[in-house]
């Protein structure tokens, strides 16, 4: 049995093996002119950035002259031709090299500071860059992205190249000086030890190279996975997450999905930190050995009596040899951190490269406000991007006209196309065929930020944030008065219930609201539309999700609200619309019915079945009422 229980786990890190190898085979994006665009990103910082370059060509310079102090030391204060110790020309030297060390430093504070400061400056401008431009982007990327794959787009890519962005100026300028300024003064030393202290360099680049594009893949799959992560986070430990797990008694198992990522990304950072460190070995042995290898060609040079070696050039010759071989390590560190980080600036371009299926027209204009409320749909017709070509569209060559203050409503059964109707109307989705029409004019013709300053929306799950009752109400209004929102919740029915709350207004509402009931929420939700006093009113089911109390209360906030507004109700429950001006019947995206309650009773068709059908489950006991299966049938 054990024999067994080694081979399981065996078997099980051969999967892991197998999925983290899978991942690091992937391709990554493919972005055209990728340096010439990452350096693009700095060039608002020109000034900081050439300040930055000046501080490190004087900081190079000053860090490879004491090299050549040390010489002088040795051969005219210490060891001078004349014999003694000449002790004035040693002050005055020592003296020198100390001023160049406190010189090289602070200028070394000042630069640290300006990189610093442009790197992250930058890094912070990419966040924005990207956060607008998922800002802009249509309503059906969002459905068919994960969440958390788009915040680690945000947090983890940016994130991790920081150290790039803030570090790349200094290290390419101030290594690339140092390492030129140390081999012309060691060729100025001796041209034969040169020749042997750089003669392995051209195969330690090379290898350099390969090195990279495998970490370059390695970091890409890396991503990915934390992306994974990310989305596994973002879902399971929200509200509604959690309510879901412990719901079903799933918490082992989000927890065994979490874990299984998070081993593919162990493995992953593993192979990152691995890769690369026999290349890095080798180099550091070869540091190592370098200088023994110098003092013996230096003792044979000596013997020989070539090279005009003394101890003052040897001494010189090994400090300013160490000078070109860290720094020259450092740029191959650099190399293969620009090759690691160029999969992630791939991965962030790659957003920044979308583009929004809904945009402005350039010659788009502001709504009409003296055609307000007027609302057309003239033979639209709408598919999802991603449906089967060969399905039925979602909205089928609707027609309707809704006058200015009237009450409409749009119903049918699931999946009929109610909610794409008011989608398409606030241009979430933009019709394939056929022309929507606001306030006489074409959506398409209006500027999206004037078209839905006109529509205030409540939906089956409005969203609040995790803040202060006070703070959700504003976000239609950042200017309102006090007066204004306790005056909107008057309107919505709900200021009684939030001024008997200890904080009042204060109230923090919790994650998406959770801290209130759903008809008080609904209620804020109401509340929050009536600040922003848009003149068309657009409920999405607004109160299917609540109990038949709070539905009532819910409602009369509606009624209220929609006085002397046009209204467009997205409803399941028919007795909510019965009242409307006109009623649209909607099934498999086509309008198959319209006319008043009273009408579309009397023509017996899939409007009386369906009211029909929910007046029965009406009638119905309050336990049964309560199974959702049994509810489910009737509505």
């Amino acid at each position: 049995m054990p024999g067994m229980g080694g081979g399981g786990r065996g078997a099980r890190v051969g999967a892991r093996d197998d999925e983290v190898q899978r991942q690091i085979n992937a391709e990554s994006p493919k972005i055209p002119n990728l340096g010439k665009r990452i350096a693009a990103i700095f060039k608002p910082y020109r000034l900081p950035i050439a300040i930055t370059v000046v501080l490190v060509l004087v900081t190079a310079a000053i860090s490879v002259y004491p090299p050549l102090l040390t010489q002088r030391i040795f051969d005219e204060g210490l060891f001078p031709a004349s014999g003694g110790v000449n002790l004035e020309q040693l002050v005055w030297l020592l003296v020198v090299m100390v001023a160049l060390l406190v010189a090289s430093n602070l200028l070394g504070i000042w630069q640290t500071y300006l990189t610093a400061k442009v790197g992250n400056q930058v890094m912070g401008d990419m966040r924005v860059k990207l956060f607008d431009q998922l800002q802009a982007m249509e309503l059906a990327f969002f459905t068919r992205t994960k969440t958390g794959v788009i915040q680690s787009r945000l947090a983890n890519d940016v994130g991790g190249v920081a150290n790039v962005l803030t570090n790349t100026v200094s290290s390419v300028v101030g290594n690339t000086v140092t390492v030129i300024a140390s081999f012309v003064t060691m060729l100025l030393l001796s041209w034969q030890l040169t020749c042997i202290a750089v003669v392995l360099m051209p195969i330690l680049v090379l290898v350099q190279r390969r090195v990279g594009q495998v970490r370059a893949r390695i970091a890409t799959a890396t991503q990915e996975s934390l992306s994974e992560m990310t989305s596994i986070t973002q879902e399971t430990l929200g509200v509604s997450g959690i309510l879901l797990a412990k719901s079903f008694g799933r918490q082992a198992d989000e927890s065994a999905r979490y874990a299984k990522e998070n081993a593919n990304q162990v493995e992953l950072q593993v192979r990152q930190r691995m890769t690369g460190q026999w290349f890095f070995a080798m180099v550091q042995v070869f540091i190592s050995l370098l200088p023994a290898l110098i003092y013996l060609l230096a003792g044979l040079f000596i013997l020989q009596g070539m090279g005009g070696i003394t101890a003052g050039v040897l001494v010189a010759f090994t400090a300013v040899q160490s000078r070109l071989l860290m720094p020259m390590m450092g740029l191959l560190r650099l190399a293969l951190d620009l090759q690691t980080s160029g999969a992630l600036f791939a991965r962030i371009f790659e957003y920044l490269d979308l583009t929004p299926a809904i945009t402005d027209a350039p010659d788009a204009h502001p709504v009409d406000e003296a055609e307000i409320g007027l609302i057309e749909f003239d033979h639209v017709s709408f598919r999802y991007p991603d449906a089967d070509p060969e399905d039925p569209p979602t909205i089928d060559d609707a027609t309707f006209r809704i006058e200015p203050g009237q009450f409409v409503a749009f119903v049918g059964p699931s999946g009929s196309g109610k909610t794409t109707i008011g989608y398409l109307l606030c241009r979430f989705h933009e019709a394939g065929s056929g022309a929507v029409r606001f306030a006489g004019d074409d959506v398409r013709a209006l500027t999206q930020a004037s078209l839905v300053e006109h529509i205030g929306i409540v939906s089956q799950q409005s969203y609040l944030f995790h803040d202060t009752i006070a703070a959700n109400l504003r976000y239609a209004k950042p200017d309102a008065t006090d007066d204004e929102l306790r005056e909107a919740c008057r309107q919505a029915n709900i200021l009684t219930t939030i001024e008997g709350f200890p904080d009042g207004f204060d109230t923090v509402v919790g994650e998406q609201g959770y801290r209130l009931s759903g008809g008080e929420r609904q209620r804020i939700a109401i509340a929050r539309v009536i600040l922003k006093d848009a003149q068309v009113l657009l409920l999405d089911e607004a109160t299917s999700a609540l109990d038949t109390v709070s539905e009532r209360i819910v409602q009369q906030a509606l009624d209220e609200a929609a006085q002397d507004r046009t209204t467009v109700a997205i409803a399941h429950r028919l007795s909510t619309v019965a009242a409307a001006d006109r009623i649209y019947v909607l099934e498999a995206g086509k309008i198959v019915e319209s006319g008043t309650h009273g009408e579309l009773v009397k023509l017996d068709g899939l409007y009386a079945k369906l009211y029909a059908e929910q007046s029965i489950a009406a009638t119905l006991p309050e336990d049964v009422k309560n199974d959702p299966i049994v509810m489910e049938f009737y509505t």
